[in-house]
């Protein structure tokens, strides 16, 4: 197993998911924390292989990711399906963070749909179980997957082609900004306020370290928040995992039936 080079890691991951599964794939999609019901709606699985029997992988640390590789046919496309993901709160690094990503674009992959959960920062305008569609994103992690003197245009993170897709789907998805900030901690009142002149609408602790790993590699990506609780400080409520939980369950039927629609059409 190559231990130093990140991207060396991804080809043989890619190389003994292929060797089990299908010979390429399409499309990747991560299912994010409340995500994996969901994953459920979208198609039968052809295989499942536990993340600890890939090179690289190891189980997710969070309630609510199955720590699982799924891969499904969706219509004349092969799909490969992260049930979780590694968060750079774990403390593994940041390689680990998209070493996922990184294994399915060595498979071949071309679109990668990255799914979240939220809090939202728009309460105004925003409900509990409302998904979002990721315009744009807000690095605070103080992290980036890109090394040395790699330099990437960001301009377009979030493809439009494909949010336009998702709008054909469902007319009614609300756009947004989406802060990415380092956790595991929830952010302070002050922070919310912060985010809110900055001009972002949804906050969370993933999701945009990968988008940018994807973006190295020329894959399109789609972005959707799930707002799973209000930010702190703009309710009254406390802020608890298992919310975001529920949310996920609740909102599962209508997320699945999204990627399952978006992905055949793609």
């Amino acid at each position: 197993m190559v231990q130093n080079n990140p991207y060396e890691l991804a080809r043989e991951a890619a190389a003994a998911l292929t060797a089990r599964t299908f010979d390429r794939f399409d499309v990747a999609l991560v299912m994010g924390s409340g995500w994996v019901p969901a994953a459920d709606v979208i198609g039968e699985a052809v295989h499942e292989i536990p993340f600890a029997e890939l090179p690289g992988f190891t189980a997710p640390a969070v309630q609510g990711h199955g720590g699982k590789v799924r891969t499904l046919r969706v219509g004349d496309k092969n799909a490969l399906v992260f049930l979780g993901r590694t968060h750079l709160y774990e403390g593994r690094g940041v390689d680990p963070v998209v070493h996922g990503i990184r294994t399915a674009l060595a498979a071949g992959v071309e679109t990668v749909v990255l799914t979240n959960a939220a809090g939202g920062l728009r309460p105004e305008t925003q409900s509990i179980g409302d998904p979002v569609l990721i315009s744009d994103h807000l690095n605070m992690s103080g992290a980036n997957p890109l090394t040395g003197t790699t330099f990437l245009d960001l301009s377009e993170v979030y493809s439009k082609r494909l949010r336009a897709l998702a709008l054909e789907v469902d007319p009614t998805l609300a756009e947004g900004v989406y802060a990415a900030f380092r956790g595991p901690t929830y952010e302070t009142p002050a922070e919310i306020r912060m985010l809110r002149t900055l001009g972002a609408d949804m906050i969370g602790m993933s999701t945009v370290l990968e988008a940018i790993a994807a973006r190295e590699a020329g894959a399109e990506v789609l972005g959707i928040s799930l707002v799973t609780n209000i930010a702190a400080g703009l309710s009254d409520a406390l802020l608890d995992h298992q919310e975001v939980l529920e949310a996920g369950r609740n909102a599962a039927e209508r997320m699945g039936r999204l990627l399952a629609t978006v992905v055949g059409k793609l």
